[in-house]
């Protein structure tokens, strides 16, 4: 079967009949969730079945769950993660131990509504001047530590039967704007950039799942990383990284153009598939008028790769993980 190289979200917590016969047409390679899709548990299961149905397979369906303040459903549905990972990752050699069995139990949330693959670890290293929306989302500032972090948030995950999703390569901590509302550029030497920054994601090259940064990069390429053949190509061959690259979210302003016009120009410079968030349809049936109907045949053996990945959890005492995480967190 083939797909089109891109992920897309719904509109509501029902799948529309509407909605339903384009995913259906096109055969997204998956789909994304976002609060406005959940309302509680047993809903949020038959939407996953549904968006499922609509693609003709076991189509990954993906969220942003990070466990900190990006929780895209909150209590009554699951935990209310506490605290916030600044605090966490300031916590030195337990913070590892802490955000796997963070990790892990929200994999455990996520499996049991459907959902297969979370949109974390983040890898950007923070510094003196991240953008706050990014800042308290990071793992920390120093390299070692942050990729320490990320391979126990990946390995809770996957220990759960979650994918994870390393994020936003090659390095989105230099950043001092919003990519939602326009495009960072990052002044730093290309040495700097590849001892700091890209040093997580080389340790984590073997990843599954990755998601590019709407970042420019002004030592290497001045265009941002999501639509530049020159980052896509480093991320490839110096970072090491052979897993499936989505972009981050193509609705996000810090790219020029329509989404369908910078759907292209992501696939064009490399990107394996395209990331649309919003569930606005008349933007997802532009993007599939515009893009390639079916993924490249690296893309589409990225893919088959990452899916395979997926594996049922081992059986898993949830109340001793539980309260493991409350004895680390008042320690």
């Amino acid at each position: 079967m083939t797909h089109l190289p891109a992920i897309f979200g719904c509109a509501g917590p029902k799948l529309l009949p509407d909605e339903a016969k384009f995913f259906s047409q096109v055969r997204p390679w998956g789909f994304i969730l976002f609060a406005r899709n959940i309302q509680d548990a047993a809903q949020a299961t038959a939407l996953t079945e549904d968006l499922r149905d609509a693609a003709g397979y076991d189509a990954p369906i993906l969220i942003d769950q990070e466990g900190g303040r990006v929780q895209r459903y909150r209590p009554p549905v699951g935990r209310d993660w506490q605290p916030p990972l600044d605090q966490i990752t300031a916590s030195g050699p337990r913070a590892a131990e802490f955000m796997f069995l963070r990790a892990r139990l929200i994999a455990h949330e996520l499996l049991s509504m459907g959902i297969d693959v979370n949109c974390i670890p983040t890898l950007d290293v923070a510094t003196d001047v991240t953008h706050p929306f990014l800042r308290n989302r990071c793992y920390g500032t120093d390299v070692r530590a942050v990729a320490a972090i990320g391979q126990a948030v990946a390995g809770g995950l996957m220990d759960g039967g979650v994918l994870p999703v390393i994020k936003h390569m090659p390095g989105h901590g230099r950043g001092t704007v919003d990519s939602h509302l326009s495009v960072p550029r990052v002044s730093a030497e290309r040495a700097t950039l590849e001892a700091v920054d890209f040093a997580p994601f080389r340790a984590m090259a073997d990843a599954p799942l990755g998601m590019s940064a709407h970042v420019i990069y002004d030592a290497i390429d001045p265009r941002p990383a999501t639509i530049s053949p020159v980052m896509i190509s480093l991320i490839r061959d110096q970072i090491g990284f052979d897993g499936l690259l989505m972009t981050d979210d193509i609705s996000m302003e810090a790219l020029e153009g329509t989404v369908a016009e910078r759907s292209a120009a992501a696939l064009q410079a490399g990107c394996d598939v395209t990331l649309h968030c919003n569930g606005d349809l008349p933007e997802m049936r532009d993007i599939a008028e515009t893009v390639p109907a079916a993924m490249t045949r690296d893309a589409a053996r990225r893919g088959r790769a990452a899916l395979a990945a997926r594996a049922t959890p081992a059986p898993v005492d949830i109340p001793a993980l539980e309260a493991k995480l409350a004895e680390l967190t008042q320690a």
